[in-house]
């Protein structure tokens, strides 16, 4: 039966990320509703009866791999270019927030000092995991995306490291009568956890270096070295062991030239496991009862929550910055909690309760409900309030080239001759060096990457084009950008027949390599431009229409469609449309057409006049 069960976890899991992303919304929402539908509601889940004693040591060991998989995305080096206000927000803001939070909740709900505190801590972290989606669907201006973003990255471990300290500091008081002890007892703690973070970063660098360990194991090899990591560091010192895993990450993270790629992708992914299960898990050890007991001052500490720490908050990390009174302003809303508080706080709770503390049976429910009201309030009104101060940026205009070679660049310089935003994407430097130099952002990377989620504008990309001459390049950006951007706006070059046979592409991959149409091949495209082909813009008119420009361009390769001028003062994006193999509609009067022309036809005679004239100056 137990089987049966964690099967039925496993596929509601599933449903419910899968509902949010077709709503577009953080999944963290229909996995608090599932458990809470299965548990309180229903009665059908009992986590404490499917696992007994094992629930602690899996919740705590879920929660250190999370904790790991966070702060292997925390680096120094980016640290120091994240600007004054997220230092803050993450400094001074965060200890703010907690006093504020800490406060409210000893004087306004009448909890245990140190349950208090405890709440307070754990309420001061915001997961990127919320924070993206929220951020894709608002589309605010740079400076507020680019800072809730690194808030969301760099307070996770931060935020939960802060928690587990004060969570030993309230624990520690009172096992001794003298504050020496309290202090001494800390220091153990952190020494313990510290001491076991590094030793095991430093283990695990070894073994990679040396190769001592194969490849193939470096995923299973470190999992197993965070479970004992963990596990050891409580056994020495109790609830250490998320200080030790944090360190260990954070360790691992800042090693130059170890390649954890791979096991980061794959924590990234165990981590999607564990939260959906958590989440529900979580939810479901809900009782009615514990939600009966939250009277109405719940709704007064919620209010200050919403509109008294994070202003505060947000008012001492933004002071004496030049940061717009607006952006400060939708700031000071966007705060939805996440993943951490619920597990690192559900962790903590267990620990309270069975060391027979007053009120500890009140943090879980707390917890949930101020993470309920601030993701649905918050992903309700955000769009909104950003449409209303007007920190919302135009609607997505910006073309993503995956590949940055000679041709790739070619067709970026053309569209940008067009006043068409665009974007490229190479992971070989020499590529990436020659396209800033033509004057075209770049990014040098993966743009699958975790890391490329951080720098490409994605709030800005309406569409993406995969112009590599790697097939393997373009059909994995064609898989991943149909799921963020919808299929309908992700193009590749042709591949050869034979080569998808032989590689069994995907049939997303295979739908799209539609671009260009039949002629698009990258190898006709290289030849043209090698022999001095220029991409240039043709209008089509009353006197001049698309049958007679294919009749004059006839060895021309057609690239796009545009509809609409373009001003530095307008917001509203030309309308383009690249020519594909099933395109139904063709070139209308007014509309340009940007295309590949041969040497022999960069230069044509306008049929209208009879002078000649360059098709660049046609736009």
């Amino acid at each position: 039966m137990s089987a049966i069960y964690i099967a039925g976890i496993a596929l509601c899991s599933v449903l419910a990320q899968w509902v949010a992303w077709a709503f577009r919304v953080p999944a963290i929402l229909f996995l608090l509703l599932t458990g809470l539908v299965l548990g309180p509601f229903s009665g059908v889940l009992e986590p404490d009866a499917l696992l007994g004693d094992l629930l602690f040591p899996v919740v705590s060991l879920s929660v250190a791999v999370i904790l790991f998989e966070g702060s292997l995305t925390l680096h120094f080096r980016e640290l120091k270019g994240i600007g004054k206000v997220v230092r803050n927000l993450c400094s001074i803001g965060m200890l703010t927030t907690c006093l504020v939070i800490s406060f409210s909740a000893y004087w306004i709900l009448e909890l245990n000092w140190r349950v208090a505190a405890v709440l307070g801590a754990v309420l001061v972290v915001t997961g990127p995991t919320v924070i993206a989606p929220l951020l894709n669907s608002m589309r605010p201006t740079q400076d507020i995306d680019r800072i809730l973003r690194w808030e969301g990255i760099v307070i996770d471990p931060i935020g939960a490291l802060f928690a587990v300290l004060v969570f030993e500091a309230v624990m520690l008081v009172g096992q001794g009568e003298v504050l020496s002890h309290t202090i001494i007892a800390l220091f153990k703690t952190l020494g313990v956890g510290l001491t076991i973070g590094v030793v095991a970063g430093w283990l695990t660098t070894l073994l990679i270096r040396r190769e001592w360990l194969p490849f193939e194991l470096h995923k299973f090899g470190i999992l197993a070295l965070v479970l004992i990591s963990f596990t050891v560091s409580n056994h020495l010192s109790h609830e250490s062991g998320l200080l030790a895993v944090t360190v260990f990450g954070i360790w691992l993270a800042n090693q130059d030239d170890l390649e954890i790629d791979s096991v980061l992708e794959f924590k990234e992914d165990l981590s999607m496991i564990l939260i959906s299960s958590l989440f529900i898990l979580l939810a479901a050890r809900l009782q009615l009862s514990d939600l009966m007991m939250l009277h109405s001052d719940v709704f007064i500490f919620l209010a200050i929550v919403l509109f008294v720490a994070r202003p505060a908050c947000i008012a001492i990390s933004t002071f004496k910055t030049d940061l717009p009174l607006k952006s400060r302003l939708v700031l000071s809303w966007i705060a939805p909690r996440g993943i951490v508080a619920a597990a690192v706080g559900s962790v903590f709770a267990l620990s309270m309760v069975e060391a027979g503390i007053a009120d500890a049976e009140k943090i879980v429910p707390l917890i949930f409900t101020v993470i309920i009201i601030t993701v649905v309030l918050q992903s309700l009104t955000a769009t909104p309030l950003a449409k209303l101060l007007k920190v919302r940026q135009p609607a997505p205009n910006t073309i993503l080239i995956i590949g940055a070679n000679h041709v790739a660049r070619a067709i970026a310089c053309g569209l940008k001759d067009q006043n068409i935003p665009v974007h490229l994407s190479d992971p070989a430097w020499e590529n990436c060096k020659m396209a800033r130099m033509d004057g075209l952002p770049c990014y040098y990377g993966n743009p699958q990457s975790e890391h490329a989620e951080r720098y490409l504008p994605l709030t800005t990309i309406r569409s993406v084009l995969a112009l590599s001459p790697n097939r393997h390049h373009n059909a994995l950006g064609v898989q991943y950008f149909s799921h963020l951007f919808d299929e309908k706006n992700v193009f590749s070059l042709r591949s050869s027949t034979n080569h998808a046979k032989a590689n069994k592409d995907s049939a997303t991959f295979l739908s799209r390599q539609i671009l260009f149409g039949d002629n698009g091949a990258y190898a006709r495209l290289s030849s043209l431009i090698a022999k001095g082909g220029k991409v240039s813009a043709t209008r089509i008119s009353e006197e001049f229409s698309w049958d007679q420009y294919k009749e004059v361009n006839s060895e021309a390769i057609p690239l796009f469609i545009l509809n609409g001028e373009k001003s530095d003062d307008d917001d509203t994006p030309i309308k383009i449309r690249p020519f594909t193999t099933n395109m139904e509609k063709p070139p209308q009067v007014g509309e340009r057409i940007v295309a590949l022309q041969p040497p022999k036809l960069s230069v044509l005679k306008d049929p209208n006049n009879g002078k000649l004239k360059e098709n660049k100056e046609e736009k």
